[in-house]
């Protein structure tokens, strides 16, 4: 028996092909619409667009100094020693720093605020803050005189309260006004960027530490309050804390002995990796919102 062959006939292989055509330019319609593919687009614009946070631990021997940076803007936590000030402001202007958003003295030791009249005097300063704690030392006199010339207000941060740096979040955890204890005045801050949390403890000591231990403390980067002495960084509050990352500000064979043997080995027992100014130099912290870096350079900012 003979097989029927099949035919198919010209206007046939024309609708497949119309059908053909249709059917890919609706494909590409919605490839272009899809939902899925514009959230990646959308992911990809936002990682371009990340800004990136630098936290400059300056080495300033027995002393503490602190520099950020985001977004062109600066931000300044203490001033080292007063041997510290002109040092500091010319690795400022080497940085082409003209302006501060915001310059803290935690409290008024002079190995925080030495150098903070050379800062007030060379640079502008838009929010100045400072404890509301007076004490009648040369040191904070010069400051208050620098404030005075300038024309720069003084202020005290309220506990509890918060401000924006940039994309930066800080939180005011505690501030102290009992000048019989400048430690414990310190202004105590806890920055937040993306997934990043710092602790800055100025020489808060364990007093403080107990005061704000109910906190959200959690951070993944700890500044040791006191370069790290016996009298701060209890192991209660390192538990709190949970620091991936300790930075010790201390000067090398210092007086003090600073850091203690029993401090260090709460931090070690933490977990944490410790990075030291007297060891290290300048200790640089690089963030975008997902990925930390440290990097360690030489800076001629000790005095």
């Amino acid at each position: 028996m003979k097989r029927k062959k099949k035919v198919i006939s010209f206007f046939s292989l024309l609708l497949i092909a119309i059908g053909a055509i249709y059917m890919k330019d609706i494909e590409e319609i919605f490839k272009e619409n899809s939902p899925v593919q514009n959230r990646e687009v959308e992911q990809t614009i936002n990682l371009d667009n990340q800004s990136t946070v630098k936290v400059y631990f300056l080495d300033v021997g027995q002393a503490d100094s602190i520099l950020l940076e985001n977004q062109g803007k600066y931000m300044l936590i203490d001033a080292g020693n007063n041997e510290d000030g002109p040092l500091l402001v010319n690795y400022f202007k080497s940085l082409n720093i003209e302006t501060f958003d915001f310059v803290i003295g935690t409290h008024a030791h002079e190995d925080h605020i030495g150098g903070m009249d050379d800062i007030i005097e060379n640079f502008a300063i838009t929010t100045f803050y400072m404890p509301d704690a007076i004490t009648t030392t040369k040191t904070f006199e010069d400051v208050l005189d620098a404030l005075d010339d300038r024309s720069v207000a003084f202020q005290t941060p309220e506990i509890d309260g918060t401000f924006s740096f940039g994309d930066c979040k800080f939180q005011v955890l505690y501030v102290g006004d009992d000048a019989s204890d400048l430690n414990d005045t310190s202004i105590v801050l806890r920055m937040l960027y993306g997934n990043h949390s710092f602790l800055f403890m100025g020489d808060a000591t364990s007093k403080v530490e107990e005061k704000i231990i109910k906190k959200d403390l959690s951070s993944e980067v700890l500044k040791v309050g006191h370069h790290g002495s016996q009298y701060s960084t209890t192991s209660q509050f390192l538990e709190q804390v949970k620091p991936q990352y300790v930075i010790i500000s201390v000067g090398k064979n210092n007086s003090y002995d600073h850091p203690k043997e029993a401090t260090l080995n709460r931090i070690k027992n933490s977990g944490a990796k410790i990075y030291r100014t007297d060891e290290m130099g300048t200790i640089v912290a690089t963030m975008d919102q997902t990925t930390l870096t440290f990097d360690m350079i030489q800076t001629n900012t000790n005095g």
